[in-house]
């Protein structure tokens, strides 16, 4: 079974990569990205929440 065309356009939509969430959040935090890029390097996680849980917490010690 064929999936109509505008099915398919919904399908074809590019997920929002890591250099986009890294943008996000370091402007909605007022860090710079290489704060962000930094905490997902020693995390580990690419889950925003827990990504601003750590700008939180590094906010906090400041």
């Amino acid at each position: 079974m064929a999936l109509p065309d505008a099915a398919a356009a919904a399908d074809q939509k590019p997920a929002p990569s890591i250099e986009d969430d890294i943008a996000y959040l370091a402007k909605r935090h007022r860090v710079s990205p290489a704060i962000v890029r930094e905490i997902i390097r020693r995390s580990g996680a690419t889950e925003r929440s827990s990504i601003e849980r750590e700008i939180e917490k590094g906010k906090a010690r400041r």
